[in-house]
């Protein structure tokens, strides 16, 4: 029989949703059910999402980790499209007697331990990496979220960062000239954000049309995909370019963390776009790192499919609370 401090309560809030489940941590891999989604604009604050959810579906359990979309200080984070905070001390005040914030990105770290291998996708022929090592996660979304787990001596620690807001590195002529074109526009404060999320896509987008001289009416980026993926080819090229874009970051990303264990590609966009990734030069752009090519060779990437991935992540750091 499951013991009672065993359930605890996993969360995954952004800017549009608030989600939640609960997840039996007896064991080392957590067990996910009683999955909800709730709009995150709905609520005054994280407190009142919460208690909603425990009300629907009738537990009261003792441990609670919520990942969230944003860097934690202190305990409490303060969501910018929100207009809330949202702090362990308030979680704690609604009955809990233990309560964690993660970063969104570091939960989703943890997660690459628990993940089942349907919910993965290989892109390249380079399977596995060095056992035990540490993994690096990248992940295009609404921003771009960039995390790693740290691994040795028989020890994992999940980094939480704000890579996303680094500076883009052109890798041929087409993107020093989309470098230049956005520079114009963001004052030469040009993050990989900048490109590599959804509205990056549309940035992307604009950049390439107006460096071959394409006149179009604004496109936003779930059009951009969707015409990319009928193949109209004036945003098949874009999406093409992301990936490149894409496999160049995830290289840099791969080689700074030392992710001799592999890379994983978390995110709304990619499963998104998969059948152009998967035929992209995604992997060519991700090994082309001269000096360090057959370093990167031996390192696996794989797209995250589970879009609930952080629940396993939050559900991995409450296990640890429930010992």
């Amino acid at each position: 029989m499951t013991q009672p401090n065993a359930i605890a309560l996993v969360g995954d809030i952004g800017g549009t949703n608030a989600r939640f489940a609960l997840a039996d941590v007896s064991g080392r891999r957590p067990v996910i059910s009683q999955i909800r989604e709730y709009p995150s604009k709905n609520y005054k604050c994280g407190g009142d999402a919460v208690r909603t959810y425990l009300t629907d579906v009738g537990a009261a359990p003792s441990i609670a980790v919520i990942a969230v979309a944003g860097p934690v200080t202190q305990g409490a984070v303060r969501f910018t499209n929100l207009g809330w905070t949202f702090s362990e001390d308030e979680i704690l005040h609604l009955g809990f007697a233990k309560a964690q914030l993660l970063n969104d990105f570091e939960a989703l770290a943890l997660s690459t331990q628990h993940i089942a291998p349907d919910k993965l996708k290989l892109l390249g022929e380079t399977r596995t990496g060095q056992p035990n090592a540490t993994v690096a996660l990248i992940g295009p979304g609404t921003g771009f979220g960039v995390s790693a787990l740290v691994r040795g001596r028989g020890h994992a620690i999940a980094l939480a960062g704000e890579g996303g807001h680094a500076a883009l590195a052109p890798n041929d002529e087409v993107e020093v000239q989309v470098l230049r074109i956005l520079a114009r526009k963001y004052n030469w404060q040009v993050s990989t954000e900048r490109v590599l999320s959804g509205p990056g896509l549309q940035n992307l987008h604009d950049a390439l049309n107006e460096i071959e001289g394409v006149s179009e009416p604004p496109c936003g980026p779930s059009e951009i995909t969707a015409r990319a993926l009928r193949g109209e080819e004036i945003c098949v090229r874009t999406v093409e370019r992301f990936c490149m874009i894409l496999g160049s970051v995830a290289g840099d990303f791969a080689l700074s963390y030392g992710a001799r264990g592999g890379l994983y590609i978390a995110g709304g966009i990619s499963p998104s776009i998969l059948p152009i990734l998967e035929k992209s030069d995604f992997r060519k752009r991700f090994e082309a790192k001269g000096r360090f090519q057959s370093y990167l060779a031996a390192i696996p990437t794989q797209v995250i499919l589970d879009g609930y991935a952080a629940f396993l992540g939050a559900g991995d750091q409450a296990h640890r609370l429930a010992q």
